[in-house]
């Protein structure tokens, strides 16, 4: 059973998902969607897809295609998921998955009204090594607090400080380093810990509106997150969970690529496992098996989860001030 996918956007985002989900036996790339003819041409023939569409409603209804990766700018999820969900398409869709939570409500209401699959891509929950730290949870004890570190200096920062406001800092397509690399520290730790009692939040603001950099805090009843992330910064520093008994030790999270137990008194433990390098394999693989097995819902990365992660993020940009255009909506 081949899933035929269409894709909007023709950036390098689309390019690791396309190179990652073609080593899937199930997927094949039949379409491709830009805002001109001619990029649409050229990326369509650079991955050999056969369709190319410059009209956002003719992808939708086309049977050429059974679902959709949505790797537009954030502001533009919603409002495009919604349009294929209705004709009946499964979609998956970049984090952050749209502007705020009651974009996403509707997402998810209109993917249950037409029993079509809705799923967030966010990658690390797939990952191999982050199911080795969810299968070795137990090894730290008692947990008392989490620390997850993701900052990395934007290649666009630069032309941002020359006077060039590129899409990653701009309010109305929804972007900041909250939405853009800040979601890849929370996102798996509701996973882990669910909804957290309290949330308190800093950013630090740019001039055009939205988030450079910022930090978080989730606090749980025996426990707390604490979450640093930046897009005007770089951070070298592992990412860490405490516990009573001992410590999980994790390089780069958003995509581990170590993992140590360190007990409170032993030997120190490696437990990380191989993975594929071209990581957005395993969220493209979830995607296409749940599609084939009729399913509307990962259970990994959940409508709940994606739900209370944006919750969050909600409260997180109220506390610290960012607005955006579709907030007003």
């Amino acid at each position: 059973m081949t899933i035929r996918v269409g894709v909007i956007g023709t950036n390098w985002i689309t390019e690791s998902f396309i190179e990652a989900a073609s080593e899937i036996e199930d997927f094949q790339l039949t379409a491709v969607y830009s805002r001109t003819t001619d990029k649409a041409k050229a990326f369509a023939d650079k991955y050999k897809a056969e369709n190319i569409f410059i009209d956002l409603e003719e992808m939708a209804k086309s049977d050429t295609i059974d679902a959709v990766y949505i790797a537009s700018p954030n502001a533009l999820h919603a409002q495009q998921a919604i349009v294929f969900l209705k004709n009946k398409k499964h979609v998956l869709t970049e984090k952050a998955m749209a502007s705020n939570v009651n974009e996403v409500k509707q997402m998810i209401a209109a993917a249950k009204e037409n029993n079509v699959l809705l799923m967030e891509a966010l990658k690390t929950t797939f990952l191999p090594n982050f199911q080795v730290i969810q299968e070795n949870l137990h090894k730290v004890g008692e947990i008392r607090r989490a620390f997850v570190s993701y900052c990395q200096y934007s290649s666009r920062y630069d032309a941002y400080k020359e006077g060039t406001v590129l899409n990653a800092f701009r309010p109305e397509l929804s972007n900041g380093a909250l939405m853009d690399i800040g979601v890849y520290c929370l996102y798996p730790m509701v996973l882990l810990f669910g909804k957290p009692e309290e949330v308190k939040a800093n950013s630090f603001l740019l001039d055009s509106g939205v988030d450079g950099e910022g930090s978080i805090i989730l606090s749980y009843p025996d426990m707390d997150v604490i979450l640093m992330y930046s897009k005007i910064t770089n951070s070298y520093i592992p990412s860490e969970i405490q516990g009573e008994e001992g410590n999980l030790l994790v390089q780069q999270f958003s995509t581990p690529t170590k993992v140590e137990f360190i007990p409170r008194k032993g030997e120190v433990e490696d437990l990380t496992v191989s993975q594929k390098t071209a990581s957005m394999y395993y969220e493209a693989k979830e995607f296409i098996e749940l599609i084939k097995a009729g399913k509307i819902e990962s259970a990994v990365n959940s409508y709940d989860v994606s739900l209370t992660v944006m919750e969050i993020m909600d409260e997180v940009r109220k506390q610290t001030g960012v607005v955006f255009p579709a907030d007003k909506q």
